[in-house]
């Protein structure tokens, strides 16, 4: 998988709940903004979803250790972009403007 439909920095909803939160009620969308994107892997790293817990060694004299919070990468397949206006996830079109090219939400037009 060489291209993705997400770039870094966008704004996208969680579609599976295999991820969510077990505190989270039904029907709560998990959003959040991608952080990195691995298009030959196919995943992306959303900040706030997916969080592992990591056990880090000292590595020099006087580090502590312990346990960090970390997000982990996540499928790209498993996330859409988020239209504000829509308030849900979108597939998007590509429309061109002015000589650019724009991702546009497929349902209300709106640029994302």
């Amino acid at each position: 998988m060489n291209k993705l439909h997400i770039k870094k920095g966008d704004t996208v909803v969680l579609n599976v709940g295999s991820y969510s939160d077990k505190f989270t009620k039904p029907g709560v969308v998990k959003t959040g903004k991608v952080l990195e994107v691995s298009p030959k892997e196919g995943k992306v790293i959303v900040e706030g979803i997916n969080m592992v817990t990591k056990h880090v060694k000292p590595r020099k004299q006087g580090e502590s250790g312990g346990r960090v919070q970390a997000e982990a990468p996540i499928r790209a397949c498993k996330v859409s972009l988020y239209c504000p206006e829509c308030k849900k996830g979108v597939r998007t079109k590509t429309v061109f403007e002015d000589g650019e090219k724009k991702r546009v939400c497929a349902k209300c037009g709106k640029n994302i």
